[in-house]
Formats: structure tokens, C-alpha cells, sequence
């Protein structure tokens, strides 16, 4: 079986220290439903890439397990260290926490991490390393019966290969969505069709990247399947040694879906009731989505913003107490995508 990479990225800048909360992360609305969503907390999220940089200040704290599908370190199943730099990135997006005086937050700061190294230093890996990788997120169970609530993968390849749609499909079917980067072979013509797999699979949350304008990126791969949209332009992240980097790519947005699901899934829960299914999941973040005016293969449902719906309530209430019209309460939930 043939190789699978990174998606292509580019690293922008990398700095010693910082104290804040990334654009990105404000971008998308995180802040804003915060103390709705516990920021995350009850959430494992597993970030299927090139491991992490387990001490660093922001991350070590959320690291609940690991494991090492590669052959760097020895095939040492229990070291999953970043020797690239990637996967480190991709999870302080997710989940960062700010622990000391200089350091930043991710989208869900007090989510869990399973941290799955299955790419090496080179940022290659053996289609069947990202197998059982996926394979190993289903079955993981934590000391408490923790289970993963998501799967981020910020890889991709120009090969469909079987096993590698079996193990997605059979995530789903688990009730763990997957969110993937679109790639970054874009040509900036949304009339184009670029696919990367396993993004390319209509079961998966394919992501495409933008720019602090809210412009697509030139480089985000464009077709039927995108679901989405998030910041992916200069990306303030994590970094090795301790460190915080500037980052581009959909692979720098891809991890800010996978860290608002953790958000999304705490309050739509609270509000059902009930743990909901991975469509149901599904459904409930794309409603906190807004169109940027892009064809549907550029942004899919469009920008990720999780406070809109706290957004349309206030204008709601403002109109019905203008109007003297009763409120009605919704919870309808739309479909996945077909």
C-alpha cells in the first residue's frame, strides 16, 4: 500500500512567547459560548497527525493518551512525540489552554486530547498507519469509559483506497464524526474540482480555508463536498520546543471545526437532553454557519460562527418585544448532508 501525506502547508512564522486568544479562535465565535459550553470539557478528541510535543505549557495538561503507528522512536507504541512540528499545530487549535503567563487558548480549552501519531518526521505515513490509527480512536476507551467524541485529520492523498473508507465509514457508523482538511491543490477557480482523500468522502466534515477577510483561500481545494469553511491564513498555534507558530493551510482550519464540535455537542446536549448522533451532531453545527457569498463547491454552508444563533435569539426577542408577539421555542434538527 502507497503513502499518504500531510497536506501541504506553509509555516509563516515562529514565535517565542504569546498571551492571547488567536484570531482564528475569535473568528469563529469560540469565546462567545464559552461559559455555555464549558469550553469543551467532557470531550476527547483525537488528532490523527504527526503527535505532539507532550510538555508544552498550553497542551500538557490536556493530553489524556497517546499512541505511535509509525516507525520513528523505534516503533515505540507509547511515544508520540512531534518531530515535525504539524501535529503539535493542530492541536492547539483544538484545545489549548493557557497555563502560564505567556501562552494561548484553542477553541475548546478544556477538551481532552488523544494524540495519535501515524505521519513521521517527514510528514509521510503508510496508508495502513493512518488505518489502524483511526481504527485505535474508535475502540480507545479512557480510565473513566471516555470515549472519542471526534476524529481531526489534517492529511490527505490523491488515492481512494478501500480500507482507508472502511475505517471513516466505520467512525461514523460509531457515531464519531471526522473532520477533515479539502487540501491545498486549489487553483482558486471554484468551477475546478480538487479532491484530497479522505476528505474527499462525502461522509466526512471536509474543510476549506479562508482568510481573515473572509476570502477563500487561493489554495483550498474546491468541490461538491465541502462542508464548511474556517480560518486557515496565518494561524496562531502551538509549536515545538515550546513554541507558537504562524501557520496556512486547511489544515490550520480544519482543527478549529474539530474543536467547536466539542463546544456545540455540550450545548445542543444540554438542550435534547440526550447524546446526540453523529448526523444530529452534524446537523446542529452546520445551523452555526453563515454564507459568504461563494459558490457552494468554495464554502459549502459557509463560515463557521458559533454565536449566530445566540445572535438571531436576541434579534428575535427584540422584534417580538417591539411587535408583542410570543416567543416560540425551536429545537427542530436538520439532516446530514445526502
Amino acid at each position: 500500500m502507497s503513502r499518504i501525506r500531510l497536506i501541504p502547508f506553509e509555516v509563516e512564522e515562529i514565535i517565542e512567547a504569546r498571551n492571547e486568544t488567536p484570531e482564528g479562535v475569535r473568528m469563529i465565535q469560540a469565546p462567545e459560548i464559552w461559559e455555555d459550553s464549558e469550553k469543551g470539557k467532557g470531550n476527547v478528541l483525537a488528532v490523527i497527525d504527526t503527535g505532539c510535543q507532550r510538555d508544552h505549557p498550553d497542551l500538557k495538561e490536556r493530553i489524556i493518551d497517546g499512541r505511535n503507528f509509525t516507525s520513528d522512536f523505534n516503533g515505540e507504541a507509547d511515544n508520540y512525540d512531534d518531530n515535525n512540528g504539524h501535529g503539535t499545530h493542530v492541536a492547539g487549535t483544538i484545545a489549548a489552554c493557557c497555563a502560564e503567563e505567556n501562552g494561548i487558548f484553542g477553541v475548546a480549552p478544556e477538551a481532552d486530547l488523544l494524540i495519535i501519531k501515524v505521519l513521521s518526521e517527514d510528514g509521510s505515513g503508510d496508508y495502513q498507519w493512518i488505518i489502524d490509527g483511526i481504527h485505535h480512536a474508535i475502540d480507545w476507551e479512557g480510565p473513566d469509559g471516555e470515549k472519542v467524541r471526534a476524529i481531526s485529520m489534517s492529511l490527505g492523498g490523491p488515492t481512494d483506497v478501500p480500507e482507508l473508507y472502511e475505517a471513516v465509514k466505520r467512525a461514523i457508523d460509531q457515531g464519531i464524526p471526522v473532520v477533515c482538511a479539502a487540501g491545498n491543490e486549489g487553483d482558486n477557480r471554484p468551477e475546478t474540482d480538487e479532491f484530497a482523500y479522505p476528505g474527499g468522502y462525502n461522509e466526512v466534515i471536509q474543510v476549506g480555508a479562508i482568510n481573515f477577510n473572509k476570502e477563500i483561500a487561493p489554495f483550498s481545494n474546491t468541490n461538491d463536498e465541502i462542508d464548511l469553511v474556517a480560518p486557515g491564513v496565518n494561524i496562531l498555534s502551538t509549536y515545538t520546543e515550546g513554541k507558537y507558530a504562524k501557520l496556512s493551510g486547511t489544515s490550520m482550519a480544519t482543527p478549529h471545526v474539530t474543536g467547536a464540535l466539542a463546544l456545540v455537542a455540550n450545548i445542543a446536549e444540554k438542550q435534547f437532553d440526550r447524546k446526540l448522533t453523529e448526523s444530529e451532531l452534524y446537523a446542529q453545527l452546520v445551523r452555526r454557519t453563515i454564507p459568504l457569498g461563494y459558490p457552494k463547491s468554495a464554502e459549502g454552508n459557509g463560515l463557521l460562527a458559533l454565536a449566530i444563533l445566540d445572535q438571531f435569539e436576541k434579534l428575535f426577542q427584540t422584534f417580538n418585544t417591539t411587535f408583542n408577539i410570543p416567543a416560540k421555542e425551536d429545537l427542530s434538527v436538520s439532516s446530514k448532508k445526502s
